[in-house]
């Protein structure tokens, strides 16, 4: 008889859709343990268990999940090798016991810390090519019964599943993190952007750069998003002497707080649970050269006084560890937030602002140095018509124009991104004004101006009627008609220029009476 004509139909079903979720979840570890666990004691009927998983160093187990009542308190009680789970390991053989408390095997540290008492238990090893990974363990069958062979074998057939995809995910996850690893390493010599500037003020702060790469002294980069901070901090490590070593770059803002630490210092074995061996933090991995802090306005406030001693003494401990590490590595930090504001709110540390502010660089918008539009503009459009494959050779002036009128909230990126939508609308060989689809915010003190509107004042009237509402629907009603007929009326692409959804523009269509 196979294992399968233990299982009822229900139940067989019930399994291949786990089995189906199980192969899916390899990109969270932990999510992945605890279904496995919830869904073993859906199988099972029971009212509490624990995966636990085997150091290959000296065959010891700890918990990585424990779910029940006492699941959280258990967690925290080590499980020697003489225990039944550690026995279940050693011999990679599964257990049922109906009387737990007989059995001569049974380790009775967590029943006795966290209360919770063990009646009935079935353990079966997670184990890959005949290696044990660990030990699930199923406590207490529903309604006080007892486990039997059908339960055994449910939970045997998980288990193999289980095994290779808890192996499979943890070693997709270490193989992710050398590849980031990798590539923060190597990014010093690789990964710059074209620095592109011709307004006086960005040529002085350059030459500020200049002085100040000379230096190892911490670096504060302020400024609106968008400015290309980013790019300074480059320019800060290629002018140093530490431009041989290591650039490595940690958005802030990017990743959990509780995983920002474990990126930032590292983490040994065992430190957490999918930390199954040790790893570097990025100040390890730019030990003589410079990291860059972007968003650093979001660095949690608990993981600012380690930041602090790394500025003060350059040193550090990985998570996990006790084990002081120093490292030799400038600290260039950005934000686009008021730090000085944070600090009299008391979210930001005063000590840390002032020694990350010993150099300020506030880089100024856009819409304050003009004159680097044009060559930003040339610059973009050299860039994207090779990947449009369309040859653009420049830009009209009346579309320089609504360039240069325009206030850029996003900066460069947002100018960027214009232009790159102008090279996929546009009609080589120039760039044209109705390619951009901006929307200028004319001023009415420079009169020069209102020759640049689109539509004169009479355009937008209708008859004797100057309510605002029919102002406002008659040029509605132009712009987006002028916006169709420059996409020939491809309402996806009209609802992209206009920055509306595509059902939001099949509405105003219906509403503004165009055909």
């Amino acid at each position: 008889m196979s294992d399968i004509d233990f299982i009822s139909v229900d139940k067989f079903k019930t399994l291949m859709a786990i089995n189906s979720r199980i192969n899916s979840s390899y990109n969270d570890v932990n999510a992945m343990m605890v279904f496995i666990l919830e869904s073993a004691m859906q199988l099972v009927e029971c009212e509490s268990s624990s995966l636990l998983l085997v150091d290959k160093a000296d065959g010891s187990l700890s918990f990585a999940v424990a779910l029940g009542p006492k699941g959280a308190e258990a967690k925290n009680v080590p499980v020697g090798k003489q225990s039944i789970a550690g026995w279940v390991a050693q011999n990679n053989q599964p257990v049922l016991i109906n009387n737990v408390a007989d059995d001569p095997r049974f380790f009775t540290d967590v029943q006795i810390k966290t209360g919770y008492v063990s009646h009935t238990m079935i353990a079966v090893p997670m184990s890959v090519n005949n290696e044990v990974i660990g030990v699930i363990e199923l406590l207490n069958k529903s309604e006080h019964r007892r486990f039997d062979n059908t339960d055994l074998k449910l939970l045997q057939l998980l288990c193999e599943q289980a095994a290779l995809a808890y192996y499979n995910a943890t070693n997709l996850k270490f193989v992710q993190d050398e590849v980031t690893s990798l590539q923060d390493s190597i990014s010093a010599g690789s990964d710059y952007h074209s620095f592109i500037a011709k307004s006086p003020a960005i040529l002085d702060l350059l030459h500020v750069v200049e002085e100040a790469a000379k230096t190892s002294s911490s670096v504060l980069i302020t400024g609106e998003s968008g400015v290309g901070k980013e790019l300074f901090a480059e320019q800060l490590h290629m002018k140093s002497n530490r431009r041989d070593k290591p650039f490595v770059r940690i958005n802030c803002a990017a990743l959990a707080p509780s995983l920002l630490e474990s990126e930032l210092f590292g983490h040994v074995k065992g430190a957490y649970t999918d930390a199954s061996s040790n790893r570097e933090g990025r100040f390890e991995m730019a030990d003589g050269g410079t990291i860059f802090l972007d968003e650093i306005g979001e660095l949690p406030f608990e993981l600012q006084a380690k930041l602090l001693r790394v500025l003060q003494e350059k040193a550090f401990e990985r998570v996990g560890s006790s084990e002081t590490i120093s490292v030799d590595v400038r600290i260039i930090a950005a934000t686009n937030k008021d730090l000085e504001k944070m600090v009299e709110e008391g979210k930001f540390r005063n000590d840390l602002y002032y020694r990350l502010n010993v150099v300020p660089l506030r880089i100024p918008p856009l819409r304050n140095r003009k004159e680097d539009i044009e060559p930003l503009s040339l610059f973009f459009i050299n860039k994207f018509r090779s990947e449009t494959k369309k040859n653009f050779t420049g830009i009209s002036e009346s579309a320089l124009a609504r360039l240069y009128d325009y206030d850029w909230p996003g900066n460069i990126r947002e100018l960027e991104n214009a232009i790159e939508r102008a090279c996929v609308m546009g009609v080589p060989p120039c760039i044209k004004f109705e390619d951009l689809g901006l929307i200028v915010n004319e001023k009415s003190e420079e009169s020069s101006k209102t020759d640049r509107f689109s539509m004169e004042f009479s355009d937008i009237m209708d008859g004797n009627d100057m309510s605002l509402k029919t102002a406002t629907d008659t040029f509605k009603k132009k712009y987006i008609m002028k916006v169709l007929e420059m996409t020939k009326n491809n309402q996806t692409k009209a609802a992209k220029i206009l920055d509306i959804q595509r059902t939001y523009l099949a509405r105003l269509l219906n509403e503004l009476g165009i055909r």
